[in-house]
């Protein structure tokens, strides 16, 4: 059964941001995953979330999710991404 991480990133250093975005894709695909959304036109419809950068990744299941946001390989971008932007990740275990 599939996962997907949604995250909602806020930045405040785009050049900090600009090298995270070049280091992790090659990681995510190690882990199986692949962009389903990253960082297009987004709008919130209800609530009060306060709309970033959006992305949605999809993963073969929710331990190839959490083995990938874990991974020693995400580490050090995942230091990176949070040096240089706040926000939310959750890992959502599909249907």
């Amino acid at each position: 059964m599939p996962a997907y991480v949604f995250a909602n990133v806020r930045v405040s250093d785009p050049a900090g941001y600009e090298q995270y975005k070049q280091m992790v894709p090659a990681i995510i695909e190690e882990f199986g995953g692949r962009y389903l959304a990253r960082g297009g036109r987004a709008e919130v419809m209800e609530g009060d979330m306060q709309s970033g950068r959006m992305i949605i990744l999809e993963f073969p299941s929710y331990e190839h999710a959490q083995r990938w946001y874990s991974s020693a390989e995400y580490a050090a971008a995942r230091q990176m991404r949070q040096a240089c932007s706040q926000g939310d990740l959750i890992i959502i275990e599909g249907v």
